[in-house]
């Protein structure tokens, strides 16, 4: 696999070795140690979530609260999305900037979120299978977000706004400035 810091610290890009022939391909999607040796991490995931959706749907901004807060691994096994990480670190040099990855079943690309980011993604196919290792269980206690919208962020989703498909969850997310009133993530 080839990993790639992206411009803010602890996010990576994942490009894993695909073998391929005539009948198809096989790739390793996950490899405990050979994970570990090439992005230096120890992460101990513990649940694997999987969610389908169809185009245009926006899912995020998420993230759990300390002590519940999650890293992931994250892919699309079909179709194509558009992944966001957003810097919730206060303290952090990247804080409030975002990175956007185009995942999708053609390039097999991973990411890797740390603790500390919020995370959204969304569909830009007809349809997309979307899946994650987390190395903490979901407590619904500790779920919260961002809008998805927020103007400090000024996200790009690639999709025209009224074409977007929310749940009300996310379309009712607080913003930027309202996360630093409480802010969960220090440096």
């Amino acid at each position: 696999m080839v990993v790639t810091e992206c411009f803010i610290e602890g996010v990576k890009i994942i490009k894993p070795k695909i073998f391929g022939d005539s009948r198809g391909y096989f790739l390793e999607s996950y490899n405990e140690r050979s994970f570990a040796q090439s992005t230096g991490l120890n992460t101990q995931f513990v649940q694997d979530n999987e969610s389908f959706s169809r185009k245009g749907t926006l899912r995020g901004i998420h993230f759990q609260k300390p002590p519940y807060a999650q890293a992931k691994l994250v892919r699309a096994i079909t179709g194509s999305i558009l992944d966001i990480v957003v810097d919730l670190r206060v303290g952090s040099e990247t804080f409030g900037k975002w990175h956007s990855e185009m995942l999708s079943s053609d390039n097999k690309h991973q990411l890797f979120v740390p603790k500390g980011f919020g995370h959204g993604f969304i569909v830009l196919s007809e349809s997309a299978l979307f899946s994650y290792k987390v190395d903490n269980y979901y407590n619904s206690e500790s779920d919260s977000g961002i809008i998805w919208n927020d103007e400090d962020l000024g996200i790009k989703w690639q999709i025209d706004n009224d074409q977007i498909i929310l749940s009300q969850k996310d379309n009712n997310q607080p913003s930027l400035q309202d996360y630093l009133k409480f802010p969960v993530f220090n440096l």
